[in-house]
């Protein structure tokens, strides 16, 4: 796995990773920005990951097998 703190180019990974963020905001968690826009936690927790203060991981891709019989299986 590869640790980025870079905002991720899929609009799905950057929707999960702002709303798990979110999440720990409302939770309690300090924000990482001094003085944010705003006190709404998804709008921080976007703030957050366009500046580069969050990391986390990219998984890296699986390779896919063929059986004799076609079928697809992960290695």
């Amino acid at each position: 796995m590869t640790v980025q703190t870079k905002a991720p180019e899929s609009q799905f990974a950057y929707v999960v990773l702002a709303a798990r963020r979110a999440r720990q905001i409302m939770a309690g968690a300090p924000p990482l920005i001094e003085n944010p826009r705003t006190q709404k936690a998804t709008r921080v927790a976007c703030e957050e990951l366009e500046q580069g203060l969050l990391e986390f991981d990219v998984p890296e891709a699986t390779s896919v097998d063929e059986d004799k019989d076609g079928n697809k299986r992960k290695k």
